[in-house]
């Protein structure tokens, strides 16, 4: 970054800024949102309210009523933000990731806060989780939405919710059910998502799958070992083929009598005669210091399990990495027959981005910085911070775009990489498969 743009950062944050100005009813909060945006984006070693405050000159209580007390439409200012990605960033190859975060605190008034998993220790500890939804668009990427998780001793504890000031209407979610909501708002608000993925904390729940596939909604979401199905379409009984018969009314249709069972995806994997005969092929996944990675998969037709019957055909992919074969992915999909490998691998190995967009959000904006206790504030926290990352990730593509790049691959520090699947060829040389190819392939097969 030279002088020249340096001097264009505050002109554009003020016009970008002004696009929510529909979101205040008074000029207090539209100053007081300019001092959070620029306290999150400035080189504070922390980014918490008080130091924020300081830098801008004002008591910190000004700000801190500006999250807790004053009036403005924080849902519209989210609603706003998509807009703009919707109508800005398009993109025929676009990819939503769900993932959540946790944020480390102390004591037991936060919202949501509790001993549970936190991924930022790698342990249960007291922490705030997050559930978000990443949008991702060749070179770009951001955050559209977070919300948070309630955990069900808070939903059942009346009078510590109302002290931190959770609405009554707001219970105990799974956190699949909280990325189901996140999406119906982004695509309500003319999000257009080609592909959705997720981790197994999301697939290992095949009503999660069946949502988004009775929306007609494309994915490839990433499933534990113990997820069933079969590789083979079992045989059904519409009718009852008999005469009348003794006890209880059977309930048609209903697999037929020696059917075989569904079997989990580990035991498809060595057991299975169909998936045997698959081959392995390999694709380079990315660059890294220590040389370049290298996955093999093979994908089946794979029929999932709901309500006791099979669905129609599904793809299952199973992904091992060729320097430890003992690290296998296995990934479901509803793509429809003829899309290629590559296309699947690109997707389901597309999670990086939100793990960035976290990255990100923390060591550079403050996400887990916030000291509020109250829901709303800390839901108010949580679009700002969406909103600061937008400008940024506005700006790196602006800015980056005039600079010549080294044929499109990801820098040395893995911001906005294209993350490239490219099948490789018997010698190990690899010919990137770049978005451009994999869109004509989505395209040609629809």
């Amino acid at each position: 970054m030279d002088a020249k743009q340096i001097k264009q950062l505050e002109p554009m944050l003020n016009k970008y800024l002004r696009r929510f100005d529909d979101c205040f009813g008074r000029i207090e909060p539209v100053k007081r949102l300019k001092a959070y945006v620029t306290g999150q984006l400035s080189d504070l070693q922390r980014k918490s309210i008080e130091p924020m405050a300081d830098a801008a000159g004002l008591p910190p209580r000004n700000l801190q009523q500006f999250l807790s007390l004053h009036k403005w439409d924080e849902m519209h200012m989210r609603d706003t933000l998509q807009q703009i990605v919707a109508n800005e960033h398009r993109h025929p190859c676009s990819i939503g990731v769900f993932d959540e975060t946790s944020h480390c605190k102390k004591g037991d008034k936060t919202a949501g806060v509790q001993r549970q998993w936190c991924g930022n220790t790698g342990k249960k500890d007291n922490c705030v989780v997050t559930v978000h939804l990443n949008y991702t668009a060749g070179d770009f990427h951001c955050l559209l939405d977070g919300e948070l998780f309630l955990p069900q001793s808070w939903a059942e504890d009346k009078d510590r919710c109302k002290a931190a000031a959770i609405p009554k209407q707001m219970t105990h979610r799974p956190k699949w059910q909280i990325a189901l909501e996140l999406w119906q708002r982004a695509v309500a608000n003319g999000i257009r998502f080609e592909w959705l993925a997720a981790d197994e904390g999301y697939g290992k729940v095949p009503e999660f799958l069946f949502r988004l596939d009775d929306h007609g909604q494309r994915y490839v979401v990433e499933v534990p070992v113990i997820f069933t199905g079969w590789l083979v379409e079992p045989e059904l009984l519409h009718k009852e083929h008999h005469g009348h018969r003794r006890g209880r009314k059977r309930h048609f249709p209903r697999l037929k009598a020696k059917s075989p069972s569904a079997s989990s995806v580990k035991q498809l994997m060595l057991h299975s005669p169909v998936l045997r005969k698959i081959p392995w092929e390999r694709f380079y996944i990315k660059d890294t210091t220590k040389g370049p990675v290298f996955w093999e998969a093979k994908a089946a037709r794979f029929h999932l399990t709901r309500d006791g019957l099979p669905t129609r055909a599904h793809w299952l992919i199973i992904a091992r990495n060729v320097e430890n074969s003992k690290e296998v992915k296995f990934f479901v999909c509803n793509a429809l027959d003829g899309t290629p490998l590559e296309v699947l691998l690109y997707v389901g190995f597309s999670r990086w981005h939100v793990e960035r967009c976290f990255e990100d959000e923390k060591n550079e904006l403050g996400l887990s910085h916030f000291e509020v206790r109250n829901y709303k504030s800390l839901r108010r926290h949580l679009i700002i911070t969406a909103v600061s990352y937008l400008f940024l990730a506005k700006v790196h593509q602006l800015w980056r775009g005039e600079k010549s790049g080294v044929d499109g691959l990801p820098d040395s520090h893995r911001i906005f990489g294209d993350g490239s699947v490219s099948m490789a060829d018997g010698k190990g040389e690899k010919n990137i498969v770049r978005e451009d190819s994999w869109n004509h392939y989505i395209y040609a097969v629809a």
